[in-house]
């Protein structure tokens, strides 16, 4: 296994920065590399935590009056000069649980009213993003939204067309449109399955957050 010798701070953002890593490789040869965090210092690093958290969250909401659409978001994103769908998403706040966290994000950029269920750990603790340039993990929360949609709480930098899509619609945005890996996936699966959230039942019951059960 390789050994990380040094690693040297680039950047100094609010929300994302960029480290520089001194490698020895399993050969013995000495390398870069080099890793985008949200972390704003070393020590706040997985490398140096050795411990997973959730930077954010990333909601997988079933909508319409029978639940049987899905809740898409369509934003513009800079690092591709382009739009892309996506399930709605964001950052923990610090002291923000995963469920609070999805409640507030669900509000913000869809206007709906979001109702977390409750499910085995295994489907939702934080999950790597992109682990081949970030240490980022997000936690998934799944659950039903309602109401009606609107953006009223979007922030200045942010451009989203909200789409609660039926089946053919995403056969539709998977074939001709940009989407993001994670939703891509699921997006595949609630294509396959007639009851999306049946698969959480495999370690617990499917309960509202903080229920109590």
């Amino acid at each position: 296994m390789g050994i990380i010798s040094r690693i040297t701070q680039v950047t100094h953002t609010n929300f994302l920065n960029f480290f520089e890593l001194d490698t020895v490789k399993k050969t013995g040869k000495p390398g870069k590399y080099f890793v985008a965090s949200r972390a704003k210092n070393v020590d706040e690093l997985e490398i140096r935590r050795g411990e997973t958290r959730a930077d954010g969250v990333a909601i997988y909401v079933l909508c319409g009056s029978r639940h049987d659409k899905v809740l898409l978001i369509r934003q513009y994103r800079w690092p591709i000069g382009q739009y892309v769908y996506e399930f709605p998403a964001g950052l923990v706040e610090p002291g923000e649980d995963y469920y609070e966290a999805a409640v507030r994000e669900v509000a913000e950029e869809t206007g709906l009213r979001f109702t977390p269920i409750k499910a085995d750990p295994m489907f939702t603790r934080p999950y790597y993003m992109t682990d081949g340039m970030t240490d980022e993990a997000c936690a998934l929360v799944y659950g039903y939204g309602e109401g009606d949609i609107r953006d009223q709480h979007l922030e200045d930098s942010e451009e989203i067309e909200v789409v609660c899509a039926d089946r053919d619609e995403v056969r539709r945005i998977l074939r001709e449109e940009r989407v993001a890996g994670n939703a891509a996936l699921q997006l595949m699966h609630f294509l396959a399955d007639e009851n999306p959230f049946g698969f959480l039942m495999a370690g617990s019951e499917l309960t509202p957050a903080g229920s109590g059960n």
